[in-house]
């Protein structure tokens, strides 16, 4: 194997390729990825018997094949090189590396030992880029990172007719968007659960290029199935979770509110961050709505305290409730707009946080609710 190929180029590749290997892999070759060169063409691979990645360069090539290497030490080593073309060649049980009078030498791994990647799954539809990946970044916050309960570490993926709705929850909050997507069967009907970190990487990475995203499913996708990402010269499988038992989350959105309030969402966030200073990682902030506008309070150890008052629009009995800080600047941050009402039943029931126009109309698809802290005033 023998090519020449573009430093920017190379480096994002191996990156995005290398980002997904594990970090203690089961076998020595799944810490690799996988270069091979055919017809002007380079593809990176890697694989980890769950996801895989794969993504393709055009090359000079002058000799076609196939190696193996580290790729975080590669992804280093390309990020590092400066900004000419890159000559690299196979040669015995090495890799050579030329850029400029730059020059290194790797081991390389037995190709033959390195699992072959999954086949894409058949094409399900497509969705535009970078809809797609704003909409998982609003969906992703909400999954667990508890993999004790490998569930809820997923966003669950429902395809209905035109519909797409992704739904994530660690059980203290719960994210919902619905969107239009482009099904290759308008009768589909499909759920899947993907793991929400695979998710989350794969529609930042294909978001910035633009076009559409092709989604593909495997048969049997709600439970032992594969989902696959692909858009431009890039491609993603993973593995599903069992989702045949994952919980009704839909019916935790209360059906009716009992007050409501418009409050401008960067100084919303500002307000938290600045008087959640003072609070204990436990402790909540919070939120005292009235006629009068809003106050944000929060208290810490040794008679620690803060307070702010912000203007909000509020209808409804006065209400004093807690949240989580980083809970509630998250599903804030994600909202996309420069207004979010909030609906509240009570003090004691979850809140749902919606992006809103100046008007107060909702916008958009999408709902966060977030669970309240019970406080003792």
């Amino acid at each position: 194997m023998k090519f020449r190929v573009e430093r920017d180029a190379l480096a994002e590749a191996v990156a995005w390729t290398a980002k997904s290997l594990p970090n203690r892999p089961s076998v020595p070759v799944l810490a690799g990825v996988l270069l091979r060169v055919t017809d002007g063409s380079l593809q990176v691979s890697g694989f980890d018997y769950e996801v895989s990645s794969q993504v393709t360069v055009e090359v000079q090539g002058d000799a076609d094949g196939a190696a193996l290497v580290s790729g975080r030490l590669l992804a280093e080593i390309t990020k590092a090189l400066p900004a000419k073309p890159v000559d690299i060649a196979a040669v015995g049980a090495h890799l050579e590396l030329v850029c400029g009078s730059a020059r290194f030498t790797l081991p390389t791994m037995p190709v033959e030992d390195y699992p072959t990647l999954p086949e894409m799954p058949a094409s399900a539809g497509t969705v535009d880029a970078a809809a797609f990946a704003a909409a998982v970044a609003q969906v992703a916050i909400a999954a667990s990172r508890d993999e004790t309960l490998p569930m809820m570490t997923g966003v669950r993926i429902e395809l209905s007719g035109g519909n797409l709705a992704m739904l994530a929850t660690d059980r203290y909050r719960l994210a919902l968007r619905e969107m239009e997507w482009n099904p290759d069967d308008p009768e589909i009907s499909l759920n899947a659960l993907v793991p929400a970190r695979t998710l989350n990487d794969t529609a930042k990475t294909l978001g910035p290029l633009g076009g559409q995203v092709v989604l593909a499913l495997s048969q049997g996708a709600a439970g032992e199935g594969m989902i696959g990402f692909s858009g431009g010269t890039r491609r993603t499988t993973s593995r599903l979770l069992d989702g045949a038992n994952y919980p009704p989350v839909r019916s935790l959105f209360p059906a009716s509110h009992n007050a409501e309030a418009q409050v401008p969402v960067s100084t919303l966030i500002e307000v938290v961050k600045r008087v959640a200073l003072v609070a204990e990682r436990a402790t909540p902030v919070l939120l005292s709505f009235s006629a009068d506008g809003l106050v944000v309070e929060a208290g810490g150890t040794e008679e620690a305290r803060a307070s702010e008052a912000m203007e909000a629009n509020f209808t409804g009995e006065p209400l004093t409730i807690g949240f989580n800080p980083q809970y509630l600047i998250d599903g804030l941050s994600n909202l996309g707009t420069q207004f979010a009402v909030l609906h509240f039943v009570d003090a004691f029931k979850p809140a749902v946080i919606s992006p809103a126009g100046e008007d107060g109309e909702l916008i958009g698809g999408y709902r966060y609710l977030i669970m309240p802290i019970r406080v003792s005033r």
